[in-house]
């Protein structure tokens, strides 16, 4: 014969599974994830400081507090009972994230919102602080201190060798300097490609460059280290 106990909520909160979480504290849950949202928004700020692509991406920004509170709750949890750590782990081994990277700079953000949450969800406080003000602050250096010239492309479309001569002399005149990146040559004339650092923000230049008798087209644009000839 078979009998049901009946099972009270005193024997739920009795229960082994939650008398296994026996350092879990309200304060210090609170205090780490106040923490984790103050280092988040600093982040957060430094990244949208330093950001100098053109398109910004609101929902990255915001990552990143995300990731700083999603780790130090998971940190937390994983530090209180050493059962749950070994779940843990196997659980975020069959994690796959499709989102692509676009900057290099982007995974350093990435990167600094994870490890802040770690350190702040193992308690050093004072650690993720510190180190995130140190971060944030060679961060803004680098970004503001400016080491060369922004490099432009300069594409131009010369119907003859003569017109490309009277092209690249206008050129020479024009930018403080100049290097050929690529040379094709087919039946509607000539394509010449140049990285030109220019002498100052105005790009008029490239007008008189287009009315050189002979020069078909001309296009400037903003050189990133990716262009394929």
């Amino acid at each position: 014969m078979i009998t049901f106990n009946a099972v009270t909520f005193s024997d739920i909160f009795k229960s082994s599974f939650l008398q296994n979480i026996t350092e879990f504290s309200i304060l210090d849950t609170v205090i780490g994830m106040a923490f984790s949202l103050v280092v988040g928004l600093f982040v957060f700020l430094i990244y949208k400081k330093t950001f100098n692509e053109i398109m910004y991406s609101t929902g990255f920004a915001m990552t990143l507090v995300g990731l700083s509170l999603v780790t130090t709750l998971v940190i937390m949890a994983v530090t209180s009972n050493v059962v749950l750590s070994l779940g843990m782990v196997g659980a975020l081994s069959i994690v796959r994230f499709r989102a692509a990277i676009k900057e290099p700079m982007e995974i350093v953000f990435l990167f600094w919102s994870i490890a802040a949450g770690i350190v702040i969800g193992a308690g050093m406080i004072p650690l993720a602080v510190i180190g995130s003000a140190v971060t944030g602050i060679i961060l803004v250096i680098f970004a503001n201190w400016k080491t060369h010239d922004t490099p432009y492309i300069l594409i131009i479309d010369c119907k003859d060798e003569k017109a490309e001569e009277g092209a690249m002399e206008l050129v020479k005149q024009s930018v403080s300097k100049y290097l050929v990146k690529s040379k094709t040559i087919n039946d509607a004339g000539i394509e010449l490609t140049a990285e030109i650092r220019m002498k100052d923000a105005s790009t008029s230049f490239v007008n008189r460059i287009n009315e050189v008798n002979g020069v078909s087209g001309a296009t400037l644009v903003t050189y990133n280290g990716e262009y394929m000839s």
